[in-house]
């Protein structure tokens, strides 16, 4: 067996997509879908194909701007479908696409932690932070 370099055994693991190395590709894909609003928009759009103005009343507190920014994203990553339908007015709508499904599961697995775990966390904080203050 050849004995490689570091070098060479870096650029190895990232061939393999080793999200350990920091020139590993998948970082930045770890980065976008950890987003609170990426998984917003995607627990969002389980029910099926949604328009812009229902995702933006569906997710309380997120600006136009913030939304528009994360639709395209999403869809720039081929997560979600973005279809315009000529009519008066103009009608967009949003659909997951299979790769944003196979995401579904695990955001909404987090989605429905964050909701069950979220009073003992604050608890902890509380607890923590007391600690600290002394």
């Amino acid at each position: 067996m050849a004995t490689r370099t570091v070098a060479q055994r870096r650029e190895q693991q990232r061939r393999e997509y080793d999200a350990f190395m920091a020139t590993c590709p998948a970082r930045k894909l770890l980065d976008r879908i950890s987003d609170k609003w990426v998984s917003l928009v995607l627990t969002a759009l389980t029910g099926g194909p949604q328009r812009y103005s229902d995702l933006s009343r569906r997710i309380a507190g997120v600006s136009q701007k913030m939304l528009t920014q994360t639709l395209r994203t999403m869809e720039r990553d081929g997560l979600l479908t973005r279809t315009v339908t000529a009519a008066v007015p103009v009608r967009v709508d949003y659909r997951l696409t299979a790769l944003g499904e196979s995401l579904l599961p695990l955001m909404a697995a987090i989605k429905a932690w964050a909701e069950t775990h979220i009073e003992a966390v604050e608890r902890a904080q509380a607890a923590y932070d007391e600690a600290s203050a002394q």
